[in-house]
């Protein structure tokens, strides 16, 4: 098993999520079709950590998207991806192409946290380098219920806090009074953000810490409904896999 990328919220031990090479009964992957194995952009099994920024920004202009839909067995979720965090937006929408996410399951999931995905405990049928991503992180993104980011390893082992390129999350987390949120944040809030983890609900604490690049814009009792399933009270696996096929869609 190879080593993966770790989302860590330092200041929520207690709820910090890692990104796990444990094996569960998967899902069997879905098969690939032909167009999404041939879909243009750079080779996903050749880029790196240096080569893959200016890559993904040339693939993003050149083949543009908004918006994804993942199709589980709980529902769809339909996400917009942000013009402001190209790398990621681009990233995304080329995996998503060549059909990379439909191999992969939910794979951790902690209730009032976060839901996770982009692993999968069966070999990939499509080769993949595992290459970073620069953070994009923006004041005006936060981790509110629904925003959608990517993880990675923790500070202490990635100071530059690059991004994975495959694992990413959506925000459960829970409803905040505003000077709750402000409190527990890393970073200011602004009164709309403040006023929005009240209304809304998400982990302040990891504002500025991970790239947010993405919302739910339908779909998000999907997630709640993710965020329940039963799973392995060591490793926060689903007992039963939550397996995808994400689409971009607009």
């Amino acid at each position: 098993m190879t080593n993966v990328f770790r989302l860590v919220c330092s200041l929520l031990p207690s709820l910090a999520l890692g990104l796990l090479t444990a094996c569960g009964s998967a899902d069997k992957p879905a098969a690939t079709t032909p167009s999404k194995a041939d879909s243009p952009g750079p080779d996903i099994a050749a880029l790196t950590d240096s080569t893959a920024p200016a890559a993904l920004l040339a693939y993003g202009q050149q083949y543009p998207g908004s918006e994804v839909l993942f199709k589980t067995r709980l529902g769809n979720i339909r996400v917009k991806l942000y013009d402001d965090t190209p790398i990621h937006k681009a990233n995304f929408l080329l995996l998503a192409r060549r059909g990379v996410f439909d191999e992969t399951v939910f794979n951790r999931v902690v209730k009032g946290f976060a839901v996770q995905g982009g692993q999968t405990s069966e070999s990939r049928t499509i080769r993949l380098r595992r290459y970073r991503l620069p953070s994009e992180v923006r004041p005006n993104r936060f981790h509110f219920k629904g925003a959608l980011g990517m993880a990675r390893y923790s500070d202490d082992e990635n100071p530059q806090r690059l991004s994975s390129n495959t694992d990413f999350y959506f925000v459960v987390g829970k409803k905040l009074t505003a000077d709750e949120a402000r409190r527990s944040a890393s970073r200011r809030l602004t009164p709309e953000q403040a006023n929005t983890y009240a209304a809304r609900g998400g982990v302040p604490a990891l504002d500025g810490a991970y790239t947010i690049f993405g919302e739910v814009i339908e779909g998000l009792d999907v997630v709640d409904k993710i965020s329940q399933v039963p799973v392995n009270p060591n490793d926060k696996w689903p007992d039963q896999d939550v397996g995808m096929q994400v689409t971009v869609v607009k």
